[in-house]
């Protein structure tokens, strides 16, 4: 039998990495493919290949021989990537564009497109969503990184049944895990810093996925899409997540206190939330060239963590065999965060000047820009 060569687009990122590790574990020959490498030690039956994803020449090439595809690349997720639109639009987009046309080239029959719950989710309440619910309107999404995605993700739906190719789009929660390296680190860093002073969001519930749940979905997806399962995965798309929607700061706070840190008793509207987040974004719109400074939440945050938004993974249940083997469980990322020695008494804040830096030029545009509303009489 002939080995199946399974190429991961943003194979350098985490999920990436740690999808390409199962595949090669089950004997697949496997393709990591990004820009930058992994970070995490490659096991046999990997390999790296860089390459930059808007650059169709340099798709093309890395596509020859391969079986199926997985396309995980993505950009402007969260913090400033956020608003760097002229990036985010070339990787999301016509990042997606050189996948498709060169799956179509190749004649790779089987692509599966990692995608957001944000392609229907732009603040609204949502409890046991669908997959029959409509995208978001693409001016109602309250950030571009959201509005790419949805773009891309109908565009590989439109793209099943071209020249042979099968696709399907899996629609991610947060995802975490050990190692993770892009949530889990920015929000332990302000937690360091001293900014968990209050809380938002109350009641409101959310959904995670683990890395090992991703993994999972993401393998189910690709056998669903082969003839041997009749492609019942073919131009279909799923929500992915642990199946069980939990308040997010309740969802960190086993990691929170595990390292000595308490949750805040007060709770302020989300709507102030929201202001100071919009307020931030327009700071770093002015500042970021000088001075790029990470903001610490921006207004598609503060939705995907204060807003009620949970989705039904029962269609990934019947037709890929999906059964989350991990759900809301951060015992092992405590473990990792206790040795490297973070916790309130053994790590104080190392990062609290760069954050001073951040506030003190948030109060300063702050007053600049309240220095033009209409005073009360």
């Amino acid at each position: 039998m002939t080995c199946e060569t399974h190429l991961v687009t943003g194979g350098g990122g985490y999920p990436g990495y740690h999808l390409g590790k199962k595949l090669a574990e089950l004997g697949k020959s496997v393709i990591l493919l990004d820009i930058r490498p992994p970070s995490w030690q490659m096991v046999e039956g990997m390999k790296f290949i860089q390459c930059n994803i808007t650059r169709y020449d340099e798709v093309e090439e890395a596509f020859r021989g391969v079986d199926c595809v997985y396309h995980l690349a993505s950009y402007g997720m969260s913090g400033r990537e956020q608003l760097n639109k002229k990036l985010i639009e070339a990787v999301n987009i016509g990042g997606t564009k050189n996948v498709i046309d060169a799956c179509i080239k190749h004649r790779i029959s089987r692509l599966v497109y990692t995608s957001t719950y944000n392609v229907v989710f732009g603040g609204q309440e949502i409890m046991d969503g669908e997959e029959s619910l409509p995208y978001l309107p693409l001016d109602k999404h309250p950030d571009h990184y959201s509005r790419t995605k949805s773009i891309a993700e109908q565009l590989v739906m439109e793209a099943n049944g071209r020249e042979g190719l099968h696709t399907c789009a899996l629609r991610l929660a947060g995802v975490y895990g050990p190692g993770e390296q892009r949530h889990i680190p920015r929000t332990m860093s302000m937690v360091e810093a001293g900014f968990l002073l209050m809380l938002y969001g109350e009641g409101s519930l959310q959904d995670f996925l683990h890395v090992d749940n991703l993994v999972q979905g993401h393998i189910l997806a690709m056998q669903a899409l082969s003839p041997a399962n009749h492609s019942v995965a073919a131009g279909q798309t799923y929500f992915l997540s642990d199946g069980a929607p939990i308040n997010t700061f309740l969802f960190f706070k086993p990691l929170f206190e595990g390292l000595g840190y308490k949750l805040p008793k007060l709770q302020i509207p989300l709507s102030v939330v929201y202001f100071i987040a919009y307020l931030t974004e327009w700071i770093h719109y002015i500042v970021g060239r000088i001075y790029n400074f990470q903001p610490m939440l921006t207004r598609t945050e503060v939705y995907k963590t204060g807003v009620t938004h949970y989705f039904s993974i029962r269609k990934a249940q019947r037709d890929l065999g999906y059964e989350p083997t991990v759900q809301n469980d951060l015992t092992l990322v405590l473990k990792e965060y206790i040795a490297a020695g973070h916790g309130r008494k053994r790590r104080k804040g190392s990062s609290f000047v760069y954050y001073l830096v951040n506030v003190i030029i948030g109060l300063i545009f702050a007053s600049f820009i309240l220095s033009y509303l209409p005073g009360v009489k």
